[in-house]
């Protein structure tokens, strides 16, 4: 064969063996992961509870009719300011005026009736005292029935005389019962405010109120310098709130603005009784949260709509991943991982439960390792590293569909696209 000839052959075979090995490079990329990737750091974590509700001040008073009748007198409208024993409305006092009257009637004519046995219980006592005297001295000139009967005439006059102090007690509770009622038609303010709700007019007939009867509410005051957020909360946020926390409120009538508050009341059962809801399966169980607004402006108004967000911790420079990142694994799946964790990192413990594993995908050496991982509080998009990671190493971030896919092992690349959004997916 010609030196030529052999040039040819090498030069073909050594270019066969560069397209198989261009082939066989490219082939592994196209098996590797495309994955976003982030590198366990150091920063602060707030960690939140979310809720909504409204607005309503600290303190406001309901007012309704401790007596029926027709509005006479009404002094004020809806928004106007009052202080505390003005003059707010009179219903017809009328009928219990005239009720005094019968009430001070009958205790007159109480009093003379007891006043009348009185006078027979003494004359019936001093005819007594006498035959009883004269028996002592001179049996002879008192009979036994003469006796018996003075006796038993002076104690029946007791008697008598004694229901003629309760009958004049009775009149006399009587004539103040009907003064009360008198006085309830006369409704003035209990404290100083402002009327946020007017739900009658002037005419209008007055019921009695009571508690689940919101037709009988006349008027609302309320003191607007002290307003509070209430907030529906669940009942798996309920533990990590505690009075005193600060919080942050929205109101969706001043968008631009944010109000800070701090817990003040937490509710001791739920909003709506698990007696009265049909399925406990079907709605949430809600605890009322009260939060009352530092500084509130003038302008917040009762039943405004409100979000809120309570902070329950804050974790100053701690290790965090992404939230996205911390994924589960089946506890036989990770048997027959190899056993590469170091001593401390969580494997012991994550062998010993059969509870899916929480872990998450450390790039190493461009292969994606399962690693099981503990973690604290939770941020806005990062989860706290109590134990699993070091400072420094890569993780995967991304994308959820990514990390679902992921088994320990699998050569991972970095996406060329920007990764600073780790909740969207």
């Amino acid at each position: 064969m010609s030196r030529g000839k052999k040039i040819l052959i090498g030069i073909a075979v050594a270019a066969l063996l560069a397209i198989m090995a261009i082939l066989a490079l490219r082939s592994g990329r196209e098996d590797m992961v495309e994955v976003r990737t982030e590198q366990v750091a150091r920063q602060d974590l707030v960690a939140r509870v979310s809720a909504t509700g409204y607005i309503e001040p600290k303190r406001l008073v309901d007012i309704s009719a401790d007596v029926s009748g027709r509005v006479v007198e009404l002094n004020v409208e809806e928004g106007d300011e009052v202080d505390e024993g003005d003059l707010l409305l009179v219903i017809d006092p009328a009928r219990f005026e005239a009720a005094v009257e019968r009430a001070e009637a009958g205790l007159a004519e109480a009093s003379a009736r007891e006043a009348q046995a009185r006078g027979n219980y003494l004359q019936a006592n001093r005819d007594w005292e006498r035959i009883r005297d004269l028996k002592a001295r001179l049996p002879e000139m008192v009979t036994e029935t003469e006796f018996e009967t003075a006796r038993t005439n002076a104690e029946v006059q007791e008697a008598l005389a004694q229901s003629g102090r309760h009958a004049v007690d009775m009149a006399r509770a009587g004539l103040k019962e009907a003064r009360d009622n008198l006085a309830k038609t006369v409704i003035r303010a209990p404290m100083s405010g402002r009327v946020t709700r007017l739900n009658v007019e002037k005419g209008e007939t007055a019921i009695v109120g009571t508690m689940n009867n919101p037709g009988s509410l006349l008027i609302t005051v309320a003191d607007l310098s002290v307003m509070e957020a209430v907030i529906e909360v669940d009942e798996t946020d309920v533990p990590d709130i505690s009075i005193g926390d600060s919080v942050s409120v929205s109101v969706d009538a001043f968008p631009d603005r944010e109000f800070v508050g701090r817990v003040t009341k937490i509710g001791n059962s739920s909003i709506r009784p698990r007696s009265q809801q049909v399925s406990s399966a079907d709605q949430a169980i809600d605890f009322e949260i009260r939060v009352t607004l530092e500084d509130a402006e003038a302008e917040l108004r009762p039943d405004l709509s409100a979000s809120a967000d309570v902070i329950t911790d804050v974790r100053p420079d701690v290790l965090a991943i992404p939230i996205i990142s911390l994924t589960l694994m089946d506890p036989s799946e990770f048997e027959r991982m190899p056993n590469e964790l170091e001593e401390g990192s969580g494997g012991s413990e994550a062998r010993a439960s059969n509870e899916p594993i929480e872990g998450v995908f450390v790039v190493v050496d461009g292969l994606a390792r399962f690693r099981p991982v503990e973690v604290g509080v939770a941020g806005d998009s990062y989860f706290e590293v109590l134990s699993g990671l070091e400072e420094g190493e890569i993780v995967v971030s991304g994308t959820y569909q990514a990390i679902r896919d992921l088994s320990d092992g699998d050569a991972v690349k970095a996406a060329e696209a920007d990764s600073t959004t780790t909740d969207g997916e």
